[in-house]
């Protein structure tokens, strides 16, 4: 049920913020920062009946025993989800590549651009893999037709401007 009820659910702040009073307008209205209030900690405010504003079902709210929030995934969390758990995005693309006798290796620098765009998207985890895929499905079509690749770099320059990953040879240096 969490992976059911887990994500964004864009829109559902200002629900809860009409709820507490919270007033943009008028002579009592909040004098907020250039900030705006911290999303997090509204959200964090949220109650079933929120939910059920925002368009959830009572019957459905009735069985979910404890609503809670969650934060925002930042830039070092998200890259840590494409490199550490055992299933990760990376040790899979890496996996890949070695079945085709080719070393994989992504740059610090290009693994930050991913977490960049997942973030930028407000596609958190979820986007991380579509990333991937857009940034990997060329090089993974033409690798099996060359010969003699032993390493694949890809660094920030593939991720960001959509260059073709370094390939290293047995004797050379080129590039896809």
């Amino acid at each position: 049920i969490l992976f059911i009820c887990g994500g964004t659910f864009n829109g559902l702040d200002k629900i809860i913020k009409s709820r507490i009073g919270s007033k943009a307008m008028g002579f009592e209205a909040d004098i907020q920062s250039a900030q705006e209030e911290d999303t997090n900690a509204i959200m964090a405010l949220v109650q079933p009946e929120d939910l059920i504003k925002f368009g959830l079902i009572p019957e459905f709210i009735g069985r979910i025993p404890i609503v809670a929030s969650l934060s925002d995934l930042s830039i070092d969390a998200l890259v840590r989800i494409l490199t550490e758990p055992k299933n990760a995005l990376v040790k899979q693309y890496e996996k890949l590549f070695e079945l085709e006798g080719v070393e994989l290796k992504f740059t610090s620098e290009a693994l930050l651009a991913v977490a960049k765009d997942a973030l930028n998207r407000k596609s958190g985890a979820r986007g991380l893999r579509a990333i991937l895929e857009n940034v990997m499905l060329d090089i993974m079509y033409d690798l099996p037709s060359m010969t003699g690749v032993q390493e694949c770099v890809v660094g920030e320059e593939v991720i960001n401007r959509g260059e073709s990953p370094l390939l290293l040879y047995e004797n050379q240096v080129g590039y896809a």
